[in-house]
């Protein structure tokens, strides 16, 4: 008994070493070939900004009174009253400044006299692309033309729609710059009568008893909509071409994102928009109407020169769904340039370089098999399977250094 004694705690010893020393299976997370949509998009932060803004400036030189408006107060078109100017010295009468408002009276007219063709143009625009809609929804009801052929013939009256808009836009402001040119040309005349109006710019003269007649000038809104920023709010001597506040829609805004350049080439006038992370509860859509021809120089957080460019994209949501979101306020934008329908995919945590090829680790009798692949499109969650993979198999995400070709591996 003595001597087996010494041989059973050898064989124990062996047994155990064995045991500790033999080949374990490696514990791996697990992922499966599926087949559905994939998109891939360009992620990006970038603002919401007001389409047309105006700033409204001294017409001539004189004494600002105080602005009473604040930030946020609503305008309305040609009734409200932005600031009053009264003449500061006698150097306002010169028959100089006088040559000069009526050059700027001439100059107006001819600005308002080349916004006005531009409306008609955009409007007979927008009437054509109209009736190109029309038909071409009819041609497509027929199957006439591609559903592709119809959403290009909406992009192009949503867009025709936008251009009415700007041209109408530029024709108020046009309007509103020879109010203002003929209001200063009348400021310039002081033998005018104690209360005239011209061209919706009321001019008044305020006299005292014994004192000399002295005109002022009253700047009213050129656009319906609200204050955005008042630059001289106390009252002061201001010269002519002062900024004074500035006045915009707060409801006709669109948002501009700056992409690296290399992003933008994938980019096209019409390609979806979703904007998440804007401080609502639910995602905003839009669609891309510009993608600017020139790119820009912009350091990055890490101190590296990038060269960007700016996308600019409309709001297809109703302003009623976004009435929280002001001018300048932060978004975060998903730009879709690609996508999918039924396709076979992979996560893309399984894939990894094999040279100059990708390769994933498939799970074959519980063991890893290097298998390469080619991939077709992909975003940071899932890649296109072209070859190498087919539907239902399943692969190894994250692998780690000790999953290699062949290795035992079990469920994590």
């Amino acid at each position: 008994m003595r001597r087996l004694l010494p041989i059973l705690l050898t064989l124990l010893l062996a047994a155990g070493m064995t045991y500790a020393f033999w080949p374990r299976p490696v514990p791996v997370d697990l992922g499966e070939v599926v087949q559905g949509d994939l998109e891939v998009t360009v992620d990006e932060e970038g603002k919401a900004r007001i389409k047309e803004r105006y700033t409204v400036s001294a017409p001539l030189g004189g004494r600002l009174r105080r602005i009473e408006l604040d930030p946020g107060d609503p305008v309305e078109t040609g009734k409200t009253l932005l600031a009053v100017i009264e003449p500061n010295d006698p150097a306002l009468l010169d028959k100089r400044e006088l040559a000069e408002a009526e050059a700027r009276v001439k100059g107006a007219d001819a600005s308002l006299s080349q916004a006005a063709p531009r409306l008609e143009a955009a409007r007979a625009a927008l009437e054509y692309a109209q009736n190109e809609y029309r038909r071409k929804r009819t041609l497509r009801e027929r199957g006439g033309i591609t559903e592709s052929e119809l959403e290009d013939a909406e992009l192009l009256v949503r867009t025709r729609g936008e251009d009415l808009k700007a041209a109408q836009f530029a024709v108020q402001i046009a309007q509103f710059e020879l109010e203002q040119a003929q209001a200063a040309l009348v400021r310039s005349r002081p033998e005018a009568a104690d209360s005239e109006t011209v061209n919706g710019a009321e001019i008044e003269s305020a006299a005292s008893p014994g004192t000399t007649t002295v005109p002022r000038i009253e700047i009213r809104s050129p656009i319906t909509g609200r204050v955005l920023h008042v630059f001289q709010e106390s009252a002061g001597v201001v010269t002519a071409g002062t900024s004074l506040i500035e006045v915009g829609n707060p409801e006709d805004l669109e948002i501009e994102i700056d992409v690296l350049s290399s992003d933008a080439v994938a980019i096209k006038p019409g390609a979806p928009v979703r904007l998440v992370h804007w401080g609502g509860d639910f995602p905003l859509t839009g669609d891309v109407r510009l993608v600017e021809p020139a790119a820009f120089t912009k350091v990055s957080a890490l101190g590296v020169e990038e060269q960007r460019v700016d996308v600019v994209v409309d709001f297809t949501d109703p302003p009623e769904k976004r009435t929280a979101l002001g001018d300048g306020y932060r978004v975060e934008a998903r730009i879709v340039v690609w996508q999918g329908r039924d396709i076979i995919k992979v996560p893309s945590s399984a894939l990894f370089r094999q040279g100059d090829d990708w390769a994933v680790y498939r799970v074959i009798a519980a063991r890893a098999v290097l298998t390469p692949i080619k991939l077709g499109h992909s975003n940071a969650l899932e890649g296109e399977v072209l070859e190498g993979l087919a539907l239902h198999d399943v692969v190894i995400v994250h692998p780690s250094d000790k999953v290699v070709d062949g290795v035992k591996v079990i469920r994590r």
